[in-house]
């Protein structure tokens, strides 16, 4: 095998999700479909590079001018904030059109293992975000974890003095889900939740 392909190799390799079998497979289907997969994915990618950018104001990432697309759209609520972890949460908040207000993007979440403390929220500026457009509302939209409970938590501490209402996304039974199948700490987080 040629050098060049083994470092390709092992750069998809090291790619979320993916393992050396899978990045072989991959670059075999590429180097096979040049034309048709090769080529527009590295000008896809060139393309990326290039033009993408970090969103000054909710740190999601689009290709913009001044702010990203979501912060421009003057369609959307501006009196509401929904904090997620990763542009991969906004995205899948986003697929299902359900929310129509701002976002905050956290850099991660709290983790003293992976020595990620408070300055990762960026909760100075969200403070300041909401002192500028009289936000009256803070969804914290966070994963159930222990480090997604404990910033959840944090964050409604930091603007417990606030006048801002602070809701976080209900827990417990997914649609079409069976009682029995359930762990312990879901049935937990749908009892206390019960409306």
């Amino acid at each position: 095998m040629s050098p060049d392909i083994e470092t390709l190799i092992q750069k998809i390799s090291r790619l979320p999700g993916l393992g050396p079998r899978s990045a072989r497979r991959i670059v075999i289907h590429l180097i096979r479909n040049r034309e048709q997969s090769l080529e527009p994915m590295l000008m896809s990618m060139d393309n990326v590079y290039k033009n993408i950018k970090v969103c000054p104001v909710c740190s999601n990432i689009d290709t913009f001018a001044d702010v990203c697309s979501i912060c421009s759209d003057n369609k959307r609520r501006r009196d509401i904030i929904c904090v997620v972890e990763s542009i991969a949460n906004l995205w899948a908040i986003e697929k299902t059109s359900c929310f129509t207000g701002q976002y905050h993007v956290l850099k991660g979440l709290l983790s003293s293992i992976d020595g990620q403390g408070p300055e990762f929220l960026m909760l100075e500026e969200l403070q300041k975000r909401c002192d500028e457009n009289h936000i009256s509302e803070i969804i914290i939209a966070l994963s159930a974890t222990v480090e997604g409970q404990t910033t959840d938590h944090y964050i409604k501490n930091f603007f417990k003095n606030k006048n801002i209402k602070i809701t976080s996304l209900a827990h417990g039974i997914p649609i079409g889900g069976e009682l029995d199948y359930l762990d312990d700490g879901t049935l937990f987080a749908a009892f206390s939740a019960r409306g």
